[in-house]
């Protein structure tokens, strides 16, 4: 199949974009050493950050699974449609009738059918139409500087909270955005895990890149090279090394150990038991109206990245992040809706169902993000332009309200005419519903205190 990023359209900036990094933290051997490593460097690390008090919150959410659609996605042809608008302002598709009383555009049906537990965003206000640059504002909620590098959010909440598992807290599914920093001021161990297998194009074959014994290597085999390096730690510890590095190396190689050889963990990474009424649901099947170069439809994954990261949240996961698409449309804005539309709102539209029926939305905020918008004005090209002044993002879950739509934009989708929601207020508002003090300083370098997001407001009226 082809995959879900793969495209000839868009600016050559967004096109020249890196997109993923090689697996960091998951690459395992026989006793998953690296994963040791890993573990080791989270508790080195962290011990030599010293944080500023921050408010105390009672968190109404316990994870967060983020959708992120790069190269802009055009809210007119989705969360904001403008039917009263001239033409060449509204676009070429109609609308769907909501269960709120409002519209979303025709493209999202399934979406539109389910209004009633989503929360729509159609006033975000964001700072730079530039794809490297809004990325980098969209995941850490700062804009880029030459003197201090911020964490991202999945980075941050690693480190406010912590793991609720055996598992990492914070996964990229396969990996994260490279344009989207990384752990910034904060120490290395707070990036994220990475799949490095894609369940998009693995399918029900998905499997984390290493995250398996070899296959000349039994569970028998394995607790036997264990056996002897317990044999060689008691030897060591009889020639009086150094009790406390020797029990916290223990330590490490314990949650390295038991995170590869733990039926939970690799189940959670898996599609064990997934029916399939559950395929289904999220449009595994779905395609777009656009040909591949083999002149074939084809799925486009998203629908298997939702149900691993469903399944994620499930085990403990605080913080999971993927990217769907490419919708950098300047040219032919049907064309990139056709192709990549359908699919999205079968999928997003499954995960919300799913979550609800599985008492999980209340505890798990989805959110659905791109850097910025797209022009109100379709262009000669039949395309839509960077538009960061005004445009939409969808949440659910997690505490927000449900069947909201909060603010509006202009007659033509330009600019906010109320309630307008800064990017670094939506953030803070979802550190909230974590129960994360957005306000709070972290002590960066030792001696330089820096708040999570920078003088933010939590937008009451999106929180239940």
């Amino acid at each position: 199949m082809t995959s879900s990023t793969d495209t000839g359209r868009g600016c050559s900036g967004f096109r020249a974009m890196p997109r993923r990094q090689m697996l960091q933290a998951g690459v395992l051997g026989a006793l998953g050493l690296s994963m040791g490593d890993f573990f080791r460097l989270q508790a080195a690390e962290s011990s030599s950050m010293s944080i500023a008090s921050g408010k105390k919150i009672e968190p109404r959410a316990m994870s967060v699974i983020q959708i992120n659609l790069p190269g802009g996605f055009p809210h007119h042809e989705s969360f904001d449609p403008k039917p009263e608008a001239p033409v060449e302002y509204r676009g070429s598709f109609g609308v769907a009738k909501t269960k709120t009383g409002d519209v979303l555009s025709d493209n999202l049906p399934k979406l539109a059918g389910i209004s009633d537990m989503l929360t729509v965003v159609r006033s975000v206000v964001g700072k730079i139409p530039d794809h490297g640059l809004a990325t980098y504002h969209l995941h850490t909620g700062y804009t880029p500087s030459t003197v201090i590098d911020y964490p991202q959010m999945g980075s941050i909440v690693s480190h406010e909270l912590g793991a609720r598992s055996e598992l990492p807290c914070y996964i990229a599914i396969p990996g994260k955005n490279s344009s989207g920093g990384g752990t910034g001021f904060l120490p290395s161990s707070y990036g994220p895990f990475e799949t490095g297998g894609d369940p998009a194009t693995q399918k029900k074959n998905f499997q984390v890149r290493d995250f398996s014994l070899p296959s000349n290597l039994s569970i028998t085999q394995l607790h036997r090279r264990r056996n002897v390096r317990d044999i060689v730690d008691q030897r060591i510890r009889s020639l009086e090394a150094n009790p406390e590095l020797l029990d916290t190396m223990d330590e490490f190689h314990s949650s390295a150990y038991s995170l590869l050889t733990s039926e939970s963990a690799q189940r959670a990474f898996s599609f064990e038991g997934e029916s399939d009424e559950t395929f289904e649901l999220y449009g595994s099947e779905v395609t777009g109206d656009i040909k591949g170069p083999d002149n074939r439809l084809h799925p486009k994954g998203l629908s298997e990245r939702l149900i691993i990261a469903r399944r994620l949240v499930e085990a403990g996961v605080r913080f999971v992040t993927l990217e769907y698409g490419s919708w950098d449309c300047h040219s032919d804005v049907r064309k990139t809706c056709l192709d990549q539309m359908r699919p999205f709102d079968y999928a997003i539209s499954g995960l919300v169902t799913d979550l609800e029926q599985r008492g999980l939305l209340d505890s798990t905020i989805i959110w659905v993000t791109s850097e910025f918008g797209r022009t109100p004005k379709v262009n000669r090209e039949s395309g839509r332009d960077h538009w960061a002044r005004c445009y939409s993002m969808m949440l659910a879950g997690g505490g927000f309200n449900r069947g909201l739509v909060h603010g509006a934009s202009d007659s033509t989708g330009g600019e906010p005419v109320r309630d307008a929601v800064t990017l670094e207020n939506l953030i803070a508002t979802i550190y909230h519903q974590l129960g994360i003090d957005a306000n709070k300083e972290l002590v960066a370098f030792g001696t330089r205190p820096i708040e999570i997001i920078r003088d933010a407001q939590v937008v009451k009226q999106l929180i239940s």
